[in-house]
């Protein structure tokens, strides 16, 4: 049985890169960080619970890559760039077997964004994966969820849906209404279990967009907290949002049902001035990453649906809450 100090030496310790902003990684009380001079720190931590968050047999490889990429997502809705993560991880046991691939998943992550391990604990407990993420980005040039402004355009990243059918599909929610086959679970799952961070587009529309948010827990919920710390609210073009690839093959009810409120997606959300719209393609188009326009920002307070004929729709839809979903 590996001892607390192996795991960390053989799995999660590497030097930092010659030319990076990391002075001292792994292996002292604290890592020492240095930041381009004149920019902003950007902070934030994601907690990963086994039963809660993931399904405890998950495959490790994927699970190590979604536990960075939803802090990564965090930075990209601010629109930094990564530095460096912590990762504290309670185990059950220290075993090689999931050990190797969880840190093969998270470090080829890690490697592509070139954001540094630099520190964590290990401690033996049920399964628990917390990741605190270091980015910087320039002052007044943050992505903030409180700087929507009445009549912005609201745009999504890539598609929607797509995690939150796989989701249906472990738990057997499958219906005369609701089916696909395996490879089609397999295609959705891949959503689940391995997103995108959009690093790359939150970087990119530094100085055109005014708020974002990542979406976590659901369109709804999440485009809501922009809103409410906004002092603003909105009108959604229902049937103008992307569904997945596997989602555009089911019935309409569930494509807006799964967009609206699915979560798991960690694409962007984020508001523009109409004015901005070519400058928001070309940022999409830098960071090769598609873009839809969805709805606009509103001075009239709440969160309104309108279908592809501009008629109000009655939806009912709320987002995942730790405290609040079983």
């Amino acid at each position: 049985m590996l001892s607390e100090f192996d795991l960390i030496s053989q799995y999660f310790t590497r030097a930092p890169r010659a030319d990076g902003p990391i002075a001292l990684g792994v292996g002292d009380d604290c890592a020492l960080l240095m930041p381009t001079a004149g920019m902003q720190l950007a902070v934030s931590s994601d907690m990963l619970v086994a039963g809660r968050h993931f399904f405890a047999d998950v495959d490790p490889y994927t699970l190590g890559h979604k536990s960075l990429a939803v802090n990564l997502s965090d930075l990209a809705a601010m629109g930094a760039r990564p530095l460096g993560f912590t990762l504290a991880l309670a185990l059950p046991e220290a075993r090689a077997e999931w050990l190797a691939p969880f840190a093969a998943g998270l470090l080829a992550l890690a490697d592509a964004h070139a954001c540094e391990l630099i520190g964590g604990d290990t401690t033996k407990g049920p399964l628990n994966i917390c990741i605190t993420i270091f980015g910087e980005t320039l002052p007044g040039q943050a992505l903030r969820r409180d700087a929507a402004q009445v009549d912005d355009d609201i745009w999504v990243s890539g598609t929607l849906g797509d995690a939150r059918l796989a989701l249906a599909g472990y738990r057997n929610e499958f219906s005369a209404d609701l089916h696909m086959t395996g490879d089609d679970h397999a295609r959705a799952a891949t959503r689940m279990h391995q997103p995108t961070p959009r690093v790359a587009l939150g970087m990119a529309l530094r100085g055109i967009a005014h708020a974002a948010i990542d979406i976590s827990d659901g369109l709804v919920g999440d485009l809501g907290h922009i809103l409410q710390r906004s002092g603003v609210g909105a009108t959604l073009a229902v049937d103008s949002l992307p569904p997945g690839p596997v989602l555009l093959t089911q019935a309409q009810a569930f494509q807006r049902q799964f967009t609206l409120a699915g979560g798991d997606d960690y694409e962007l959300c984020f508001t523009a001035a109409a004015h901005q719209r070519d400058a928001v393609l070309a940022a999409a188009r830098s960071a090769g990453t598609e873009v839809t326009r969805i709805g606009c920002i509103e001075a009239l307070s709440g969160l309104r649906f309108i279908d592809a004929n501009g008629a109000l729709l009655d939806l009912q839809l709320t987002s995942f809450d730790h405290f609040r979903t079983t």
